[in-house]
């Protein structure tokens, strides 16, 4: 590093001493060093042992066929790519609560000039655990007590036992048998579940008490694409909530029996699921009932979301969905669509867009509705850290429509005219990786007399918003 402290003057026909000009020392900069780049493609290298340590109850033959990927590396870089891969398998199997990987030169008699030993340090998960979490419904915050027992058969096997009490007096427990395939292709996981689910709905006046079981066979078709085809069979027990119920809804009072087929794909590119900065997400279910029980209809449902980056930590936000409902025979006011609320069509009351006998929402058999949003930084803040990086300013305008039309000539064109909208600006807050929570300033610019808006403030918590 060079530092200048004086320089002499050009004293050419002048007499007497030099001048001389001091100025303060000049920091030069380094240039920085550059950077040592190996190519480990180009590295020959191969794996001669794999060790995994820890190990108690898993079986060795799913850890055997989980690894042996790694026998089929032939250069470093290939050998550090299957090894991530295999350590996420591992994860993978909710075996483990704790995964190390370690590479080191091969050694021993049997060791080859280019062999590797690659070494998995892992943590098995206790017999027994328990926890406590939270969990959101529509627009409802749940405490959930569990316990579950991890890796019963040694294979990945687990049971869960859980019970949930909400802030509006609904209550569910559910024991559910879990069996994951990592090995057979696209992974699928099967889950048999036993539930009891209670839940008040005060905007429709009722509450409603199932019992059913439900089987879901889960599988990945990419890293990005999931399936999950269930089947579901409960016995269903609606109740009227108060005496002031209307008559609309105490028609659909009294137990049904239903069996259900679903399909449910999704594929989420985006980079994080509450925030997101960038990537698309699409969900489409349907649902078919009729096969055993009182209940047939077809119902369908379609969400979408596209993000993107408008300019530094300012994320531009599209997001859409509908649904259609054919009735053959038998479904009751639960099975029908419902549209409004915080974490919906904004500007409205909870359920409240659409048809209402007596002040309760009835719903629909069709529905759309859009929105548009922007997020932000807090202002006056560092967004990227503290706790500030876990709230965004947010903008919208939603637009949507629910309608339940006797003429079936004529519903595309209800559907379009009967729109509403709604604009308005609040403060969201990230709760972990699951949900957020919205406080929004709301107007609602177009309803119809059949509708309930709701202006002012608007709280919400969901993990899924328009």
């Amino acid at each position: 590093m060079g530092a200048v402290h004086a320089k002499s003057a050009d004293n050419t026909g002048e007499v007497g001493g030099g001048l001389f000009e001091f100025e303060e020392p000049v920091e030069l900069e380094e240039e920085p060093m550059p950077k040592p780049q190996i190519k480990l493609e180009g590295v020959r290298a191969r794996v001669d042992r794999v060790h995994v340590d820890g190990l108690n109850r898993t079986k060795d033959d799913i850890i055997k066929s989980t690894v042996n990927d790694l026998f089929q590396a032939t250069d470093f870089e290939d050998v550090i790519m299957r090894a991530h891969k295999v350590r996420r398998a591992l994860d993978s199997m909710g075996c483990f609560r704790d995964i190390g990987v370690f590479i080191d030169v091969s050694s021993g008699p049997e060791a080859t000039p280019e062999g590797l030993e690659v070494t998995f340090q892992v943590k098995e998960l206790s017999r027994v655990v328990g926890g406590i979490n939270t969990t959101v419904s529509e627009n409802e915050g749940n405490l959930v007590l569990g316990v579950k027992l991890p890796n019963v058969a040694g294979r990945g096997e687990r049971i869960a036992a859980e019970y949930s009490v909400g802030h509006r007096s609904s209550s569910n427990f559910s024991v559910a048998a879990t069996k994951p395939f990592p090995h057979k292709p696209l992974a699928p996981v099967v889950t048999w579940t036993v539930y009891q689910q209670n839940h008040e709905y005060p905007w429709s006046g009722y509450k409603l008490l199932d019992r059913g079981l439900l089987l879901d066979l889960s599988f990945n078709t990419s890293a990005a694409t999931k399936h999950s085809i269930q089947w579901e069979g409960l016995v269903r027990d609606t109740s009227v909530l108060s005496k002031t119920t209307s008559f609309r809804v105490r028609e659909s009072s009294g137990p049904q029996m239903k069996s259900v087929v679903r399909h449910i794909i999704s594929v989420d590119h985006r980079d994080e699921p509450i925030f997101p900065t960038k990537g698309s997400w699409v969900q489409f279910c349907s649902e078919l009932a009729g096969l055993g029980g009182g209940v047939a209809h077809l119902k369908t449902e379609l969400n979408i979301q596209a993000n993107g980056q408008i300019m530094e930590d300012v994320v531009l936000q599209a997001s859409g969905s509908a649904g259609v409902l054919h009735d053959v025979f038998g479904s009751s006011l639960p099975d029908r669509l419902f549209l409004g609320g915080p974490a919906s069509l904004r500007g409205f009351r909870q359920r409240g867009v659409g048809p209402h006998c007596d002040g309760q929402a009835t719903g629909g058999n069709l529905y759309w509705a859009g929105g548009v949003h922007i997020f932000g930084p807090l202002p006056f803040t560092n967004a990227q850290t503290g706790i500030a990086s876990l709230f965004r300013s947010h903008a919208f305008l939603t637009a949507g429509c629910l309608a339940d039309p006797e003429d079936t000539t004529t519903w595309w064109l209800e559907s379009l005219c009967a729109v509403r909208v709604s604009v308005g600006a609040g403060v969201a807050l990230r709760l972990g990786r699951a949900a957020r929570l919205e406080l929004n300033y709301c107007v609602p610019v177009r309803s119809l007399p059949s509708d309930q808006p709701a202006a002012g403030l608007q709280f919400g918590v969901a993990a899924q918003f328009l």
